[in-house]
């Protein structure tokens, strides 16, 4: 006979808080100096005119002015071509 109940125990019970990334200022949008644009896991957005990237990839504003997102061809470290996405402050 067994003394104790048998009890399972289940292991995915837990979660992670939620990190809220993503783009927090728009196309148009005005920023202030110091105004997070972009909060991003690795530098998939780069940071264009006016704008500076923390030491976690956030991307912010280094002068107050207008949103724009562009483009930019970056020749990578194999020769291959990729457009990655930009961000300016103007």
């Amino acid at each position: 006979m067994a003394t104790k109940k048998a009890a399972g125990s289940s292991k995915n019970l837990t979660d992670s808080n939620p990190k809220y990334l993503g783009v927090k200022l728009y196309g148009g949008e005005k920023a202030s100096s110091g105004a997070i644009i972009v909060r991003q896991r690795g530098s998939k957005i780069l940071p264009g005119t006016n704008v500076s990237m923390g030491k976690d990839h956030t991307l912010f504003a280094t002068k107050p002015g207008i949103v724009t997102f562009g483009s930019k061809r970056k020749i990578n470290v194999d020769n291959t071509v990729s457009v990655k996405k930009v961000v300016h402050v103007k």
